[in-house]
Parts: structure tokens; sequence; C-alpha cells
């Protein structure tokens, strides 16, 4: 048998013989319940008594506070002791407050502390009673320096329970560090509950070790529960401050005002954070050149300032820092690195482009166009190859007439002048021309302290050479009448030598003359008519007609113009109206409003007069014309003509009485709008044919469509029963059936019956019909059609004798299985037809 074991406490062991009921009623919430622990009489001070479950009666509580100051509330619920407390026999209670501050929202909850004895048996493994630790089986704070240098095995702390007072115990140990990685760096002595170290431990790698320890009897019984240890490791100054970089590049302008941000540098240290081993501090230690120095470094951020504005790129373009980061927050015996960093100076324009002379010389020779005649340098210090290097040329004076260009020549940087215009030595014999340079880059300093723009003067001297013919004006305008008599003469076009200012000597030559209206004298130029002029034919554009002249002199050198003749206009065009064709609808119009136009110069066109030009009476009897302003009169009917196509002819006179006559297709018709006109004239047969208009042919193609609806509609009705009907009462007839114009059904016979021919379909066409539905409307006359699928009148009577359309139709009419004659049915169905026939036709 095994020795009585103790039933000592997971925290430590506690006195057994008294126990205290804690009651927790909770008030003021329906969500609080009743909690009961059971916790010693004695009650050590900043011990855990037991939880209590706050969100369960108020979740939006933000404070938490106890009525009895021997009690401390944690946010969790954990309710700890804050001084040593004896429990006596009577009841002792406090309440927790908890309040919303937001919503001024309070509960309570009342505990109330009881005791009573109870005497701990022996406790099972899976016993779940919350008891509070004693002070020798409690998690003990333990650290130890990393790379301690022993000696090994190293002590760092004893685990004891105060269960071993009266039996043996033994200790062991479990966690990384024991029996997983690293293994076999901590171990406890079975007996005494000594814990080692076994090697040093670096904190970089491992920063502490969770270990569990276990008490255990002999036998296995385990009298405390496991307890945790924690084994903090402590930092050692041991690892160098490290910039992110080996070598820092930054590049910031010229001219920069002071405090402008360079750059940033950042270090890192592997050593524990937050405390003086990562403290850093920033500094530069050296400059190339040394001076003058313009940087700082800020010892906290890293942060690169400058110190001074006259940061110059034309004079150092470049400083290397070398820079230092010391940990200990710079203290002497820190650890410290080294770094550099290039600080590149970025380039403004600050130097404007000059011009290396003041003033150039050069010559052209006049006429020539496209050819360089100048190339001009300039000096700027700024960075090569950049918009602040760069060169705008531009001409400032003596290009009023647009002879010059100058453009940058992208690889020297030069300008380079042009001729893009040719220059008249007659004209002028020298031009000075004012250039001026610029960079692409706007100027950065101020425009006040020099001029924003250098100038150079250029002299061009023209030199003259022997020219061909002159022809300026290149369009020259000469007048003539329409009417002019062929060979008729006029002046024509004239050049002349730029040297002498002479027209002799020069020869001409029609180039273009689209109708060959006119001829040009070789010698002299002049024009003379070849054929008659029409200032109204379709090659003059607003009354000119233009030809091209080639000039040339005795050595072939040669220029062109134009020549354009003006054509006079003469009345020799009577006014005409353009729209042949006319449409009056009756019903809507009595007149129609026409135009008359006239291909000569309005002074010699309206206002026009219209008349009727007929020998007969009979046009003057039917038509009359009201004028309605210069140009339009209204033509209207009179005496109610009938529908039709009428020639009208109207004769048109300008104000000068030249006239013409025009002969109109008036068309008048039944219609609403134009379009709605039947009538058309065919214009192959000169207005004598006629065409049916859209509607028209719709309207026929309905009156098609509809009669053969009617026929079908006949065909199915005839096919509905395949046997005739014996005996149909008048009454009933009249009640139930619908008179159709269906004649004499009958099984695979034809009959004729006033003329109109019906022959009966078989059990295919009965199929088709049946299955249309209730009816069928023709011309007021409903031909009745039987429901449900392919069923005819026939196939219900096959199933008896006597039936009823109820079965099928649901109609009442009782119909006999046996076949009536075809004189039975044309005695009782030719007088209802005939009385239809007869109704019909009087309505």
């Amino acid at each position: 048998m095994a020795a009585a074991r103790p039933s000592g406490f997971w925290s430590g062991a506690l006195c057994p013989q008294l126990l205290v009921t804690l009651a927790i009623l909770i008030i003021a919430s329906e969500a609080c319940k009743n909690v009961t622990l059971n916790v010693p009489s004695k009650l050590d001070a900043k011990k855990l008594v037991g939880r209590v479950n706050l969100k369960e009666c108020f979740k939006s509580a933000n404070l938490i506070h106890s009525s009895d100051p021997d009690f401390h509330i944690l946010e969790d619920g954990s309710v700890y002791t804050t001084n040593t407390i004896l429990l006596s026999l009577e009841k002792r209670s406090f309440t927790i407050l908890l309040s919303n501050t937001e919503n001024q929202e309070e509960k309570k909850i009342l505990v109330f502390l009881e005791h009573q004895t109870k005497v701990l048996k022996k406790r099972h493994t899976k016993e779940k009673v919350l008891r509070r630790a004693k002070r020798r089986w409690a998690p003990i704070p333990c650290s130890m320096l990393e790379n301690s240098l022993g000696p090994f095995p190293l002590f760092l702390q004893q685990v004891q329970s105060d269960t071993a007072q009266n039996y043996t115990i033994y200790y062991s140990i479990r966690g990384p560090g024991v029996d997983q990685e690293p293994r076999n760096l901590f171990y406890v002595e079975r007996d005494t509950g000594n814990l080692y170290c076994t090697r040093p431990v670096d904190r970089e790698q491992y920063e502490s070790f969770e270990l569990v320890a276990f008490a255990t009897t002999p036998d296995g019984y385990t009298p405390e529960l496991p307890l945790p240890l924690l084994i903090k490791i402590e930092d050692e100054n041991d690892n160098y401050p490290i910039f992110t970089e080996e070598t820092y590049t930054f590049t910031i302008l010229e001219n920069s005002r002071v405090g402008s941000t360079v750059g940033q540098v950042c270090a890192t240290d592997k050593d524990e954070p937050d405390t003086m081993h990562t403290r850093l501090k920033y500094s530069i230690i050296g400059q190339v050149p040394p001076s003058p120095t313009l940087f700082f470094m800020h010892p906290s951020t890293g942060v690169i300032t400058t110190t001074s504005s006259q940061l110059d790129r034309e004079l150092i373009d470049k400083y290397q820092l070398k820079i230092k980061v010391q940990d200990m927050d710079g203290q002497y015996f820190g650890l410290q690195t080294t770094s550099t960093c290039i600080i590149n100076i970025g380039d403004v324009n600050d130097h404007l482009p000059t011009f290396t002379r003041t003033s150039y010389v050069t010559s052209v020779k006049e006429n020539t166009v496209d050819v360089e005649i100048l190339r001009v340098s300039v000096e700027d210090k700024d960075l090569v190859n950049t918009a602040n290097w760069r060169a705008n040329y531009t001409i400032l004076k003596g290009n009023e007439n647009g002879n010059f260009k100058i453009v940058t020549d992208p690889k020297t940087n030069e300008g380079i002048l042009c001729v893009v215009k040719p220059l008249n030595y007659e004209e002028k014999q020298q031009v000075i021309v004012q250039i001026g340079v610029v960079n692409e880059a706007p100027f950065s300093r101020e425009a006040s302290s020099r001029s924003a723009m250098s100038t150079a003067t250029v002299t061009v001297n023209v030199e003259d050479q022997d020219e061909g013919p002159e022809c300026n004006p290149p369009i020259q305008t000469v007048r003539m009448k329409e009417n002019a008599a062929v060979g008729t003469t006029s002046n024509g076009y004239k050049a002349y030598d730029p040297e002498t200012r002479s027209s002799s000597g020069i020869r001409y030559k029609k180039l273009t003359d689209p109708t060959g209206w006119v001829t040009v004298d070789e010698n002299t130029g002049s024009i003379k008519v070849f054929r008659s002029l029409d200032r109204e034919a379709e090659t003059i554009r607003n009354g000119i007609y233009n030809i091209t002249i080639l000039a040339s002199d005795q050595k072939g050198r040669t220029c062109t113009g134009t020549l354009g003749i003006i054509l006079q206009d003469v009345n020799d065009n009577g006014p005409f109206i353009r729209k042949q064709q006319v449409t009056i609808c009756k019903p809507t119009m009595s007149s129609a409003e026409i135009v008359a136009v006239d291909p000569d110069e309005p002074i010699n066109g309206p206002p026009f007069d219209f008349s009727l030009e007929s020998s007969t009476s009979e046009v003057q009897r039917m038509w009359r014309l009201e004028k309605i302003n210069d140009t339009a009169a209204r033509l209207s009917y009179q005496n109610d003509p009938a529908f039709g196509i009428y020639v009208v002819p109207i004769t048109v006179r300008d104000r000068f009485g030249l006239s013409s006559v025009s002969s109109l297709d008036v068309t008048l018709c039944d219609c609403i709008t134009e379009n709605d006109c039947a009538f058309r004239v065919d214009p192959s047969t000169g207005g004598g044919g006629i065409q049916l208009g859209k509607w028209a042919i719709l309207a026929i193609l309905l009156g098609i469509a509809l009669l053969f609806c009617i026929l079908f509609t006949l065909v199915c009705g005839a096919s509905r029963t395949s046997k005739p009907l014996k005996v149909i009462p008048d009454d009933l007839a009249q009640q139930n059936l619908i008179v159709s114009n269906t004649e004499a059904p009958g099984d695979d016979k034809v009959y004729s019956v006033n003329g109109f021919t019906t022959q009966t379909v078989g059990a295919s066409a009965q199929g088709i019909c049946g299955t249309v539905g209730s009816g069928v409307n023709n011309g007021g006359q409903t031909i009745e059609m039987v429901k449900g699928g392919h069923q005819t009148l026939e196939s219900c009577q096959r199933a008896g004798h006597h039936h009823t359309l109820d079965s099928c139709r649901g109609g009442r009419v009782e119909v006999d299985n046996s076949r009536c004659t075809y004189s039975e049915w044309h005695s009782f169905t030719q007088p209802r037809l005939g009385e239809e026939s007869i109704r019909g036709h009087t309505g």
C-alpha cells in the first residue's frame, strides 16, 4: 500500500482544516449569476482568490471598482487580495462596482464571504477545485546573462514543494532547452530541485525559455500541479549597430536653402530593443573636400540637412561624408560602425548661355531658299546635354518678311541661320538681323540681377544675280462682257524683267484654258475671244474664268501666273420654273407654290411676272395664278376639276421682259400628303404612264390577304363534321348553331349551291380545324369550332348512339348519330342562307 498522499494545492500547500465559501450574488442585472468558490480561511496578500465573469453581467463596463480595499479586481474578473485576510465565522461581504463612463450606466455585484468546515480528501488527478498556491511551489522569476562565462553547470534556482516535508518528492522538468531544441541546455536535480544551465546562451537566438516543473512521489503520484517556469535571458551589448547600406548616395540641387533635407541614413542593432544597447546616435566624422562644412546630421534620426546655401555645382559637384553610428546613446564605451555617404550636387539653370561673339557678317545670293548661311555658338556653364545647357535661338528683329529661320544643332548646341524665303537684291541689298538665345529650362535666379537673354547682330549681304522674268502679281484680272463677239481682244497677263522692270523680250504661252474660249498673243500677252463666252457655264465660278500663262525670256527662264477673266453679265437667260412636277391634295390643299429662278445676275433677274400660257380657254377655266413675291406664285385650281394629271404651261418674265415657258405636270390627287398620292408620273413615258403609290399597293395586298382568310375560314367550317345532321329544330339551330356560309357538308362529296362549290375535308382536315377553339369571325357570321385537341363531332358520335356537344364543346345541342339526306340538309339551310345573303346585300 502506498503511503497516504498529501493534497497540496498547485500554487502551494494550503491549510486544509477550514474552508470558506465565497458566494457572489450579482444584482442590478438580469444576466448576473451566483458563483461559489472554496478558499482557505487565511488569504495571503497579493494572491488570487478566484475569477468572476464580469462580461456576463456588464459587457460595456470600462471602470471596475471594489468597495473593500482588501480586494482588487482586474479587467478579466480576477479577484486578488491586497492584504493578508483572516476570515472569522461571521459573514463578510463587499461590492464590485461596474460602470460605463460614456453613458453613465452602473451595475453592482454583491460578494458574500461564508465559511464552512471541510476536510480535504485524497485528491483525484482530474479534480477541479480552485486552490491557492503555496509560496514554495509558485512560479519563481529566474534569469541568466547571455554569453555567461560560467562556471558550468551554472546554478539558476531551486524548485521545492512543501509536501517534501512529509513525503519523498522527485523533481523533473520539460520544455524547450530540456527535451526540445536546444536540448540538454537545462536540467534539475531529482532530489534537491536545483535547476542548472549547462552552456552559454545567445539572447538574439533565444530570448526566454518556458519550462514546466513536476513534483511526484516515488510511486508516480503528483501532489502538485505542473509548475510553469520562465527563464529570461538577460541582454548583453554584444552586437554592433549596422548601417542598412554600405554606401549612401543622395542628390540635392545647388543653391538650396539652409535646412534643406539631403537624405536619411538608418542603422539596426540586434540587441534588446528599448534599452541602452539599442539606443543609437548618428554623426558626421569627416567630409571630402573638408571645407567648407555644409552638412549636418541629426543624432537621433540620421537625417542630413544643409547648413549653407552656397552649394555651387560649377565649383564642386560632389561631396563625400564619413558617417558613424554608436549605441549606448553615443557614450564612449558604446559599439560603433562607420559608413560612406556620397552627396551629388544637382544642376539648376543658374548660368545664362552667352554668344561667343556679339556681331556676325554673312552673305547670300538673291532668290535662293532653304540654305544655311551662318552658324553661331554660345557658352554655358551648366551641366552639358541637359535642359539647363541646351540653347533655344530666336530672331528678335529684321525678319519682318519671314525670310530667315534659326534652329539649334542638337549635337553642337550651335544656332543655324537659314534662308526660308528668297531675298530680292533689287528690293534690298542688305538685311540686319538681331538674334537672341535662352535655355530650354527657365532661368532660376532673379531677373533683376542680370538680363535673361544674350543677343548678337547678324549682317546679311544680298548678292545680285541675273534673274528670269518675274510674274508679279501672280494673279491678274481683266474684264469682258459675256456676249463679246468672237475676235474681240483685251489686255492679258504682264510679266517683267526684275533688272530693267520692263516687259520687252518676254514671250507668253497659254498653259491651261478649260473650255478653249480665248487665245494668247505670244509677244504681248493679250487675249482674243476664240469661242462665245457664257457666264452661266458650269466651269465659271463667281463669274470669273481662269487661265494659266507661262512667261519666258530669251534665255528660257520662265515664270507662271494666272489671268482671271471677269465676265460681265448680260440679260441672255429667261427665268424658268425648276420644279416641273406639282402635286395638289384636294382634301387638304387648294393650291401649290411655284418658284422661278434666273441664271443671270440679280440686276437682270427678279421681280418676275407669272402668267398662264395657253391658246385654249380650258386652262384658263381650270387654273388661276396669284403672285406671292418677286420670285414665287401660287397656282390654284377652280371649278372643281376631276382627279388626274394636267399639263399647265406657265410663262415667266424677268424685269426686262425676257421670258420662257415652263410646262408643269400638275397632279390632282385624293390624298392627305403628297407622298400618299397614288398617281405617279412615269418619267420614261414623259408623264403619260400612271404608277400606283405605295399606300395603294399596300391596300391591295391587305385586301388579298383578307380574301384568303375568308376562304380558309369557309373551308375549315365546312369540314367540322363529316356526317349531316338529320333533324335540327329551327329554334335550336337559331340558339346554338351560328349561321355560316359553308354549304352542304358531306362525306367526301362535292355539292354546288348557288354556284359556290364546297368539298369536305377528311379526318386530317377535321383535326386541324377542330383544334382552333371557339370560332372564327368572318363578315359578321361566326363558325364555331371544337376545343380539346383533334376531336371532331364525328369522333364524339362514334362513342355512342345519342350524345350532346357538351362532351366536345360544352354546348346543349343534342345530335343524332344517323345521317341526314342532302335534300333534308338543303331544305333546311337554303332558306336561311338566302336570307343571310339578302341581308348582307341590303346591309
